[in-house]
């Protein structure tokens, strides 16, 4: 379910305006029926502001905690785990006009949905000002839609390849210069490790193949503000080299048992066994066995994210997110002044800090709190991970796209040299509406 509608003044695309309609009709009369929140103050008057979050430990509560104030205090909600299922509730409850989301946590494909739909608060031009200044340029990318920031960049967050030390001195691979995906799962294969990823049919697996495209030097989409009439260019000699990527590694001795099942926990796992040996994976991995497994801990390597083609530069993958004010909230004067205390180098550390997502500003990553946690080395490797990464492209339309990529790209021990052919096929006539996902 894509929401496209402008709510304040602006037109459905061409021929799904009645479509539009009827779904915004069936959500307010589900919300009303299930009784919809209201942010509210108590009896002495203070606003309760509702901050819709990640199901990410501590540091959110944390902050939010940090940035309540005499007039209003921040209270938290957690969002469902699969980033999808977040978007889904999240745009159903903002298109029934539901008062009881004041902030929210927004992956960023899901920012351009919401923000082309009106359904994001505009952000004051001074703090847009600041945010612009103080953020990683990958993340204001993230957070603009239509040459506006629409959300305030939160954290940013870049894969890494991570390694056990002990594998790649068995192995006799050299991890000081860049490493190619052949060359990791060949090294893999013939001394008994695995290569971990993200491979379910899920938002993770979309991540690695537009990594993997734009390491190749191509793109899923061009021309993305054309909307319904974008330029599909997932089928190119970029998309054949991502396809023999993921032909390569699940047709291998490398491939973990649950590759077709793979998400971020289940790498880690991967990773964590035996046999692991490699695994791209965010920068969360770094304290993610220290008090469960400690001799992990101690055996992990790092290093850039693997080349798709030998000699040219990747293109990690980017994640992040930003966090929006709705423009249903009761309260929206006070949900910006709290969204941009939220957002302060300072706060953005103390959550890196407990959370292990990585800040949106340079400024975040010199705090001490993640000095601290990091060494120097791995803290350059993922800044100039974030500058290099691949975001997937900012469409209204990008559930579509993303939908259509996992139903053709899935499972992996399908896909071939044929596979970015029919995926585009199967993403135009998604978005002309000739067939449904």
């Amino acid at each position: 379910m894509a929401v496209r509608r402008r709510s304040r003044g602006g037109s459905a695309p061409p021929g799904r305006s009645g479509t539009s309609r009827r779904v915004a009709g069936s959500l307010v009369a589900l919300a009303t029926a299930a009784g919809v929140l209201t942010a509210c103050g108590g009896s002495s008057g203070k606003t309760t502001l509702v901050w819709y979050i990640n199901p990410d430990s501590g540091g959110q509560a944390a902050i939010a905690k940090a940035c309540s104030t005499d007039q209003y205090t921040i209270s938290t909600q957690v969002l469902p785990q699969d980033a999808n299922q977040q978007r889904v509730q999240l745009a159903r409850r903002l298109e029934a006009h539901d008062t009881g989301i004041d902030l929210m946590s927004i992956d960023p494909p899901y920012t351009a949905e919401l923000a082309n739909a009106g359904l994001l608060a505009p952000i004051p031009e001074a703090e847009q000002a600041t945010l612009k200044d103080q953020s990683f340029k990958g993340a204001t990318d993230a957070a603009t839609w239509n040459n506006q920031l629409v959300v305030y960049p939160f954290w940013s967050n870049t894969q890494v390849l991570w390694y056990r030390k002990s594998f790649v001195q068995k192995a006799g691979l050299d991890m000081s210069k860049p490493v190619t995906w052949d060359q990791i799962i060949t090294a893999a294969s013939d001394n008994g490790g695995t290569v971990a990823v993200q491979a379910n049919k899920y938002e993770g697996y979309v991540v690695w193949i537009n990594a993997l495209i734009a390491g190749a030097g191509g793109t899923l989409v061009q021309d993305a503000s054309k909307g319904v009439d974008a330029d599909i260019t997932i089928n190119s000699p970029a998309g054949e080299d991502a396809a023999k990527v993921i032909e390569d590694l699940s047709h291998s001795k490398a491939a973990p048992p649950d590759l077709s099942v793979a998400q971020e926990g289940q790498a880690g796992s991967a990773f964590g066994a035996a046999n692991g040996a490699f695994m791209v994976n965010w920068t969360y991995i770094w304290h993610n066995y220290d008090a469960t497994q400690p001799d992990v801990a101690k055996d992990i390597g790092y290093a850039p994210y693997p080349e798709t083609v030998a000699g040219q530069p990747s293109r990690p993958p980017y994640g992040g997110i930003g966090i929006g004010v709705s423009s249903h909230s009761n309260h929206i004067d006070q949900a910006n002044e709290a969204a941009a205390c939220l957002v302060k180098p300072e706060q953005q550390a103390t959550n890196g800090a407990m959370t292990g997502n990585m800040p949106a500003s340079p400024a975040g990553y010199q705090n001490q709190q993640i000095q601290k946690l990091f060494p120097a080395d791995l803290i350059k490797l993922f800044e100039d991970s974030v500058d290099s990464a691949a975001p997937r492209t900012v469409t209204p339309y990008w559930s579509d796209i993303s939908g259509a990529i996992q139903s053709t790209w899935h499972p992996p021990v399908s896909v071939n040299s044929s596979t970015p052919q029919k995926s585009a096929t199967f993403i135009q006539d998604v978005l002309t509406g000739k067939k449904l996902l």
